[in-house]
């Protein structure tokens, strides 16, 4: 059951290199992924985590904000988790369309993020296979038992402070 989650939940490989480095425009400042977005008009992360708090489940709001990266998929660079203020909440970020990827070295580095914010719950095969791609250890990811609500992010473009 876990080869088949496994294989279901898989980074994507192959064409999604070139995308990434298709994708990826220098601005003034920053590096640019997807969609254009400006560097201008953004929520701080803090103030992010207010909006976030007055989510249901399947509610979804369009925004944009500024944060830091704390963690990025070690695998492909298709998700990243972004600070919710200065709580231990995390946002989970995944690109439109698996049209674009981060750097797999981009952890701590601040961004600005555009899209679509929602809550949805995320299974335990799911979070099994985040935990992977972060490289936790098989005891850690042993330990993840329940599915649980997350705050997710679907972003349709991301500036990188260079």
């Amino acid at each position: 059951m876990f080869v088949l989650s496994a294989v279901v939940f898989a980074c994507k490989t192959g064409k999604e290199d070139q995308k990434q480095q298709e994708n990826e425009v220098v601005t003034s400042g920053y590096t640019s992924f997807g969609a254009k977005i400006s560097d201008k008009d953004y929520l701080s992360s803090k103030d992010v985590l207010t909006k976030y708090q007055n989510l249901k489940a399947g509610d979804t709001i369009n925004l944009k904000f500024a944060s830091s990266i704390k963690e990025v998929c070690s695998k492909k660079g298709c998700w990243m988790k972004l600070p919710a203020g200065e709580t231990e909440e995390t946002i989970m970020v995944r690109f439109k369309d698996y049209g674009f990827f981060m750097p797999l070295d981009s952890n701590g580095k601040e961004v600005i993020v555009e899209g679509k914010a929602f809550v949805k719950e995320v299974s335990v095969d799911e979070l099994k296979h985040y935990a992977e791609d972060a490289g936790k250890s098989k005891e850690e990811i042993a330990k993840i038992t329940e599915p649980k609500l997350e705050l997710s992010f679907e972003a349709n473009g991301v500036l990188m402070k260079k």
